[in-house]
């Protein structure tokens, strides 16, 4: 336990030093202007993206297959009952949407009321939307996503979910079609009678070994995430969050807070079972998650944070595995909170920014649309970015064809939101994988009262 607050406190630290070097950085390279300034600045942020990108994140990448394979397959058949397993299913899916929805809906308050969208200049808008158009790689991956519409994109995730090659898809490191093998493997196992037993056996072992691989990795965060805030804010600096687009920042993250410190912890008090210890708290439940939601801020993935989100909801929460071994790997694919509710929050600030005034009836599409484009976005670094094109093409549609004369948000406005992309993006994967552990808390209820 004491290990688990050392290392606790020198995450935070890394936390707090990536920033204060990174800025320092950021303000070194401005104030300088100079071409061996801007070489030196490369090559921290080089030595940084080694250190963060290429061994943390890697080491995390590395666990993440294996880990959700043999969790899934330990989870489900621990269950057994497929009346009982479809019943957490049923209760897990209704989770994962129903928060999303009212992460949007909490979204959308905001944003009609604050109205950041106003606080851009046109200069401002014509300067992004020339920066935009100068990165040809991020405009034609922008411009694929946008072609597919929503239908395309759950076209897509059906497509990601059943592989046509289960070992390329794992290769890949995609774990959407991983989990899905997995499920359905682990549902024939309980029905092939006594030989489950020693099979059973050998993924329970092997999940073991990879928690203790995990343990170790664990270790390494605070290197990991003081590299990684190092490089994010070097690039970035936080003189953005006192700009004009500081507003539409502050938005989307008291959404997150309003979501993540409110709503969540409220739902978990109402619907949570009490823990070995009786306690219903969220708060302490928060604490005991508290690495894994300081390993999302440094990594900006809910996939990468995989590991130590499930070590923490074992080891430290006591969730049992049925449920965290089924919950929280689903969830790190499909339920994205903070993702949904910063697209909602980003579509009608650029709306705003083009002096649009949107009805109650496109606030509702936003609404849908911006769950389901969600659910699509991969468990990586600025995933709701791409996916938001698709929310921003729905709202176009709809008002275009309420009036025709009307003038559409352009794709290219999305270079006003860019440069801020990574830092907000930070904190909404903080709520991505804080509400997937309280879905594991909660569906832990299902999976222990039958026992």
């Amino acid at each position: 336990m004491r290990s688990n607050w050392i290392l606790t406190i020198l995450i935070l630290v890394g936390l707090v030093l990536g920033t204060i070097v990174g800025q320092g950085l950021f303000d070194a390279d401005y104030s300088l202007a100079q071409p061996e300034s801007e070489h030196a600045h490369a090559m921290w942020l080089g030595i940084f993206s080694f250190l963060g990108n290429t061994i943390f994140m890697g080491l995390l990448k590395m666990l993440i297959i294996p880990l959700v394979a043999t969790s899934v397959i330990i989870g489900v058949t621990s269950v057994g009952d497929f009346r009982k397993l479809g019943k957490i299913g049923g209760w897990t899916l209704f989770y994962y949407m129903a928060t999303m929805a009212i992460a949007v809906t909490i979204g959308l308050v905001l944003v009609t009321n604050i109205k950041p969208g106003t606080r851009i200049s046109e200069q401002q808008r014509v300067e992004a939307e020339a920066g935009y158009a100068a990165d040809e790689q991020r405009v034609e991956a922008l411009t694929a996503k946008q072609q597919e519409g929503l239908m395309g994109a759950m076209k897509g995730l059906v497509e990601q979910i059943i592989p046509r090659n289960i070992v390329a898809a794992a290769a890949a490191g995609r774990p959407l079609p991983v989990i899905f093998f997995s499920i359905f493997f682990a549902v024939v196992v309980t029905m092939i009678g006594p030989k489950k037993e020693p099979l059973i056996r050998v993924f329970d072992a092997v999940f073991e070994v990879l928690m203790k691989m995990v343990h170790a990795v664990i270790w390494l965060a605070p290197l990991g995430v003081f590299a990684l805030l190092a490089w994010t804010v070097a690039r970035i600096g936080l003189s953005v969050f006192v700009s004009a687009i500081g507003s539409y920042m502050f938005t989307v993250l008291l959404g997150i807070a309003i979501h993540g410190l409110i709503v969540l912890p409220l739902i978990m008090f109402l619907f949570a079972k009490p823990d070995a210890s009786g306690s219903r708290s969220p708060f302490k439940f928060m604490r005991q998650m508290r690495q894994a939601i300081m390993t999302a801020i440094g990594t900006d993935s809910s996939s990468a944070t995989l590991p130590v989100t499930i070590e923490c909801a074992t080891e430290e929460a006591g969730i049992s595995k049925q449920s965290a071994g089924f919950v929280i790997p689903l969830g790190s694919t499909i339920n994205m909170d903070g993702t949904a509710l910063y697209e909602a929050v980003a579509v009608v600030f650029l709306a705003q920014v083009y002096g649009m005034e949107l009805g109650l009836t496109t606030l509702v599409l936003i609404a849908i649309t911006a769950t389901l484009a969600a659910v699509g976005a991969a468990g990586i670094p600025s995933a709701g970015l791409v996916t938001m094109v698709i929310v921003l093409d729905a709202v176009n549609a709809n008002i275009l064809e309420s009036n025709p004369g009307a003038t559409a948000i352009p794709v290219s406005a999305i270079g006003l939101i860019i440069g801020v992309d990574r830092i907000l993006d930070m904190f909404r994967t903080a709520a991505n994988v804080w509400g997937d552990a309280v879905g594991a808390r909660i569906i832990d209820r299902f999976c222990t009262d039958e026992r």
